[in-house]
């Protein structure tokens, strides 16, 4: 008979596989930014509490804070990477009060996160107390991290499009947070039980408003391509002796 260990610890491979294509899934939108040169209307903010969430999950991993918990710091420490990729990434195409608001985010996360170390390390002097006194803060800044997208899910309620709340991000956060409340249900672990289980509903949310604006996002981009060829085509005109002018609000130019 297979044991609840064994089970528990499967799960928590499994969920370390749809973790990392969590992680990974805002590629494409990295993609997008790297070819465009600008991070248009996508906002920093998932990416920064990620990073935030990943780090407090492994100071919350290691053995002088909670014993035994491999999975949980070689899924978040890979995270931390990945995200600290995603951030460097929106640093180099951002500009303005955008990239100073994310580098003083970035700065005051890694403070916060030293400072906690450091306290929970000389004053709590049990794991049960270290683990407490760190799950906390992880039960916040998980919640935090699936509570992220709300912002764009704003965004999508104010415009009806979904055009910048990536699809494989919501789907990624809902089997990664039903994998990792499997996980924490068998040897009963709140501190992951409660951030996971948000997520599911956080990711049920995002999903339902990509079904309800779906049709109406590709209207409005069927639209603006419409413009887009409309302008191109009115910028330049060929009259009847084969000369190219260019048209403006000022009048024609003809060469």
């Amino acid at each position: 008979m297979v044991s609840p260990d064994t089970i528990r610890t499967a799960i928590g491979v499994i969920g370390n596989g749809t973790a990392l294509v969590l992680f990974l899934s805002p590629v494409p939108t990295f993609i997008r930014i790297w070819k465009k040169g600008s991070v248009e209307q996508y906002s920093p903010i998932p990416y920064v509490a990620t990073l935030l969430n990943c780090m407090m999950w492994v100071l919350y991993g290691l053995p002088v804070v909670h014993p035994h918990s491999m999975l949980v710091i070689t899924i978040n420490g890979a995270g931390m990477a990945i995200q600290l990729t995603y951030v460097t990434l929106f640093l180099l195409y951002s500009a303005g009060a955008v990239r100073r608001k994310v580098v003083l985010l970035l700065a005051a996360e890694v403070a916060f996160v030293g400072a906690v170390a450091a306290l929970v390390l000389t004053l709590a002097h049990t794991h049960e107390r270290r683990s407490m006194v760190v799950g906390i803060f992880c039960v916040l800044f998980g919640t935090g991290m699936y509570a992220a997208p709300l912002s764009v899910m704003k965004m999508v309620i104010q415009t009806k499009s979904v055009e910048y709340m990536p699809l494989f991000l919501s789907l990624a956060s809902l089997v990664n947070g039903i994998c990792w409340t499997a996980y924490a249900l068998i040897h009963f672990d709140l501190y992951i039980t409660i951030p996971n289980g948000l997520g599911v509903l956080f990711a049920v949310a995002q999903l339902v408003l990509y079904a309800i604006y779906y049709k109406n996002t590709q209207k409005i981009i069927e639209a603006r391509k419409r413009k887009t060829d409309q302008v191109a085509m009115t910028e330049v005109v060929v009259d009847g002796s084969g000369r190219v002018s260019n048209n403006n609000n000022n009048g024609n130019t003809t060469y």
